[in-house]
């Protein structure tokens, strides 16, 4: 199922906020990023020129199941379908050229989702592994959330109404870096599997 959209969420894990330079948020950070960045597993991110630090996140998940509007917290797992690995690819000059993160997040191909879809999945406390080239590059747990999964969904549909099929990408760990063409990049996730996608050029226009 195509997601209308794609919420990120900025500055999520404690170290990572560290690793960035920045405070620890006071209420979650909201992006989205479009569908058209989607693809699968196995299928190739297009690493466009001209920048030095095109990265890979490696983050939960969470798709939504039914239309959803200011649920609470307490019910808001009610609302997931399941659990997804994501790697929401991110050009860091355009973040900090933008000011805002549309531009640096959106490119096609920045948003590889998969293997597959898994429910019932506790998600307060699932390892993270991201790897390239067989490098272990993130390794933590989703208990090191600043907000939790019920806390995000929540959040997210007091202020748009989420659809089926959408994607609420939980933020990413520490250990955040730089992708180059012929790379091959990991995301795994306790009981859900890996993400796998090669590196490529970006065609020219």
């Amino acid at each position: 199922m195509q997601p209308t959209k794609i919420i990120g969420i900025g500055t999520n894990y404690r170290l990572h906020a560290q690793e960035m330079g920045k405070p620890l948020p006071e209420e979650p950070l909201m992006f989205l990023k479009p569908p058209s960045s989607v693809i699968r597993d196995g299928e190739p991110i297009q690493r466009p020129s001209g920048y030095e630090q095109v990265h890979y996140e490696g983050e939960l998940g969470v798709v939504i199941k039914a239309r959803t509007q200011r649920i609470s917290r307490e019910r808001a797992l009610e609302a997931v379908a399941g659990y997804v690995c994501v790697n929401d690819v991110s050009v860091r000059e355009l973040q900090k050229k933008d000011g805002q993160w549309t531009r640096a997040k959106g490119f096609d191909t920045f948003c590889p989702v998969g293997p597959r879809v898994v429910p019932g999945l506790d998600p307060s406390n699932l390892r993270i592994t991201t790897r390239v080239n067989g490098q272990v590059k993130q390794d933590a747990t989703t208990a090191d959330l600043i907000f939790d999964v019920p806390t995000l969904i929540a959040f997210c549909s007091r202020y748009m109404t989420l659809e089926p099929g959408d994607i609420i990408s939980t933020g990413t760990p520490s250990g955040v870096g730089n992708l180059a063409v012929g790379d091959v990049v990991e995301v795994e996730i306790e009981g859900i599997g890996i993400l796998r996608n090669p590196v490529i050029a970006r065609p020219e226009a």
